[in-house]
C-alpha cells in the first residue's frame, strides 16, 4: 500500500500533521508512507523513522502553474492508493484530483467534495485537552478504519546534534548548572507577536523569579526587531540575556532548544516544536487566534494564555474575525493578567 499525505505552509501545521504518520505506520507496518510538504518545513519532520519519502513544494511550483501541474502529474505517476489531504487548498486540491487514488480523503468543504471520496467534517469543540488540532487531524483517519488514542508529535533530533549543540552552548558561557530559557520575542508576523514592552516585562518577570539564563528565537532578520526588546528590558535583565547565542538554521533551533528548560512567549511555531521535543512551554496566544485549536495537550508543563481568559466579553464573535484588530487587543493583554500564572509556571 502507498500512502500520500498532503501538508503545506506553515512549519507548526506541518509538524501537527506528522502525527498521522505514527498512526498509519500502526496499522499499514509495511506501507509506503509519503509527505508532500512545502521545502522549508522540513527540518521539523527530518529523521521522522515512519515517513519514507519527501515530495517537497517548491517556491517556484508556488508560483507557476506549470509547475504546479507538473508536480501534479508527478504524484499521479507514483499511484497512490490513499491521499490524505490535510492542507485542503487550491493547490492541494488540484494534486489530489489528478492522482487518481482509489481512496482520497480530506476535510469537508461543499465546493470540493467531488474530488474526495471522505469528507470529513471539522468539529469546534472537544474536551479541550489535545487541542482540536490534534483531534481534527486523527479524524481523517478514519476512513481506515484507524481508531487510535491521542498521538503527540514528535521531533527526531540526533545524538549528534544533541552534542554539538551542548558544545556550542558551553562555548558561548552557558551555564548548565543555571536554568536555560528560550524565548520566542517574536511571531510569525506583527499580529501574532506579543508587544516588545510587554515582552520586555515577560522577560524580566523570567530573571527576577529564577535568575535564569535566556536566549533569544529570531533568524537574522529578525535582528532590529528582538535588539529593540533586548534594549527595553532592564540592565540586570540583559545581564543574563545571551543575544548572540541563536540556531542559525531550523535544526540548529531544535537542537539549542533540547537543551532548554522551557520555551516561553508567542505561540506559534516555536512553541508546538518545544512541546514536540518535550520541553515545557508558556505560551502567550495572539488574541485573534482561536486557543481550543492550538492549545495542545495543555497541562501544568504546557500553559497557554489568551485574552479571553481575562476578558471574556471581548469575544462576541468568532477570534478570527478579529484579526484587523489584533493591535489594539494586545494592548488590552497587559503582562499582569497573568504574571502570577507565569510565575506559577517558573516554579
Amino acid at each position: 500500500m502507498k500512502i500520500l499525505i498532503i501538508q503545506q505552509q506553515m512549519i507548526g501545521d506541518v509538524l501537527t500533521s506528522g502525527i498521522l504518520f505514527e498512526a498509519l505506520r500502526q496499522k499499514f507496518p509495511k506501507a509506503q508512507l509519503d509527505y508532500l510538504i512545502n521545502e522549508h518545513t522540513i527540518a521539523v519532520v527530518e529523521n521522522n523513522p515512519n515517513i519514507n519519502n519527501f515530495i517537497l513544494f517548491t517556491k517556484e511550483t508556488k508560483s507557476s502553474k506549470v509547475k504546479l501541474l507538473r508536480l501534479a502529474k508527478s504524484v499521479r505517476n507514483k499511484q497512490y492508493d490513499v491521499v490524505i489531504d490535510v492542507y485542503s487548498k487550491l493547490s492541494s486540491n488540484l494534486i489530489s484530483l489528478f492522482s487518481e487514488a482509489k481512496t482520497k480523503i480530506s476535510y469537508h468543504k461543499y465546493y470540493t467534495t467531488y474530488i474526495y471520496h471522505h469528507n470529513i467534517k471539522r468539529v469546534k469543540s472537544n474536551d479541550g485537552k489535545t487541542g482540536l488540532a490534534i483531534f481534527n487531524r486523527m479524524q481523517l483517519l478514519a476512513p481506515l478504519g484507524i481508531k487510535t488514542a491521542f498521538i503527540k508529535p514528535k521531533i527526531y533530533v540526533t545524538e549528534k546534534e544533541i552534542a554539538d549543540s551542548r558544545l556550542f552552548l558551553e562555548n558561548n558561557q552557558i551555564d548548565f548548572n543555571r536554568p536555560l530559557y528560550m524565548v520566542s520575542v517574536l511571531g510569525s508576523g506583527a499580529k501574532k507577536t506579543y508587544p516588545f514592552n510587554y515582552m520586555a516585562k515577560v522577560i524580566e518577570t523570567i530573571v527576577e523569579e529564577t535568575s535564569g539564563q535566556i536566549l533569544f528565537n529570531y533568524i537574522p532578520n529578525q535582528e532590529t526587531e528582538a535588539r529593540s526588546i533586548f534594549n527595553l528590558c532592564n540592565p540586570e535583565t540583559q545581564n543574563n540575556i545571551f543575544f548572540n547565542v541563536f540556531g542559525e538554521n531550523l535544526r540548529a533551533f531544535l537542537a539549542v532548544t533540547y537543551h532548554c528548560d522551557a520555551l516561553i512567549g508567542n505561540e506559534g511555531g516555536a512553541i508546538n516544536m518545544a512541546k514536540a521535543l518535550n520541553i515545557k512551554t508558556f505560551a502567550i496566544f495572539s488574541p485573534w487566534i482561536d486557543k481550543a485549536t492550538w492549545s495542545l495537550f495543555e497541562n501544568d508543563n504546557n500553559v497557554g494564555v489568551h485574552l479571553k481568559d481575562y476578558k471574556p466579553e471581548l469575544y462576541t464573535k468568532a477570534e478570527k474575525t478579529l484579526k484587523n484588530k489584533a493591535a489594539t487587543l494586545y494592548e488590552m493583554f497587559k503582562p499582569e493578567l497573568f504574571t502570577n500564572k507565569l510565575k506559577a509556571f517558573l516554579k
